[in-house]
Parts: C-alpha cells; structure tokens; sequence
C-alpha cells in the first residue's frame, strides 16, 4: 500500500479521509509538547488563559529533541509514549486539536475523543529519532523554553512517515492486530 501525502495543520475532510492502518507522509507545520508542556497547557486553559499557540486543525507532536548538532536543524527527534499525553489529549481534541503523532497505545477516553471531535492519533517509529530529524526542515521556539528540549515548537516537515492508529470512525491499528493474531 502507498502511503497517503497529507498536509498539516489537518482538515476535517483531510482527516476523515484516514483509517487506521494508512501509511502517511506529513508535511506542513507540527507543534510539539510532551508532559510538561501539556500540563502546563492545561494549567493555562483553567487559569482561563489563552495557549501559546491556536490548536484549533494543529497536530501535535509528542517529542523531546536532542540539540542539533553543527549544520544540523534537529537533534535526533522520535516520538514519545503518547500515552503519557492521555489525561491532557481529551481538553485539546475538544478546543479543536485534529492529530497527534507518538507512539504506544491510547487510553479509551481518549479514543472516544478522537471520534467525538473526528480527530486523528498517529505513529511515528520509534527508536528512528535521527532518521526522523530529517524530515524536520526548521524548527522555531514557541513556549516554554525553559523546559529545554520539553518546550513547545513549531516544526516544518517534509514527508515526515507514519501510520494512523487511530482514526475518526473509532477504529484501532492495535486492537485489529491483535484480533488478527488471537487464538480461539
């Protein structure tokens, strides 16, 4: 199967023409945040503060960087275990987040999100963090800096590979996979 060229920020039709088990290449503009900056995220919205940035169509991308290195855009930038991402996902999804890119299973809550605000969750490799990087064309501070390589950037991609694990009509990469291989 070929994979599907999306771009991001994601549309609503873009992401309801995904299914669990497509191959995608992301190219367009990312955010990343991990814990710290979620939760911070999440402090701001119940202080009734605005994000640093609009989340409405944004995907976001569970990842910690490495320093670049001389010549280098990036350090070696794989995903993260989205799961840790589960208590703040649902808020997000809600204020119109349309994906996020990690790696690892999703809570039930979350996955109902997802299909309540017809949303999409991603997979990236993980362990490829420099094989990645390369599809990181820049990189721009957004928030948080002092939480180093945790605070939030906004990153333009090319051809960034992954696969949809979870898609808008509730289906799940994982659950399917595992049914295939169940014994009776």
């Amino acid at each position: 199967m070929e994979a599907k060229h999306i771009s991001a920020p994601l549309t609503e039709e873009e992401a309801a023409n995904l299914r669990a088990g497509d191959r995608v290449l992301i190219s367009g503009v990312v955010y990343t945040a991990r814990d710290a900056a979620h939760k911070r995220m999440i402090e701001a919205l119940n202080r009734g503060e605005t994000l640093p940035f609009d989340v409405k169509g944004q995907v976001i991308y569970y990842v910690g960087p490495t320093p670049a290195k001389p010549g280098q855009v990036i350090g070696s930038a794989g995903p993260t275990t989205s799961g840790r991402m589960d208590k703040y996902a649902p808020r997000l999804l809600e204020l119109g987040l349309k994906g996020m890119i990690g790696k690892g299973y999703r809570n039930q809550e979350v996955k109902d999100a997802i299909v309540q605000h017809k949303a999409v969750y991603f997979a990236a490799v993980g362990g490829s963090g420099a094989l990645l990087a390369k599809a990181i064309k820049s990189q721009e501070m957004v928030a948080y800096e002092d939480l180093g390589p945790e605070a939030i950037r906004r990153l333009v991609i090319e051809n960034f590979p992954a696969v949809v694990i979870n898609d808008m009509y509730g289906q799940d990469l994982y659950q399917q996979g595992a049914q295939q291989f169940k014994q009776e």
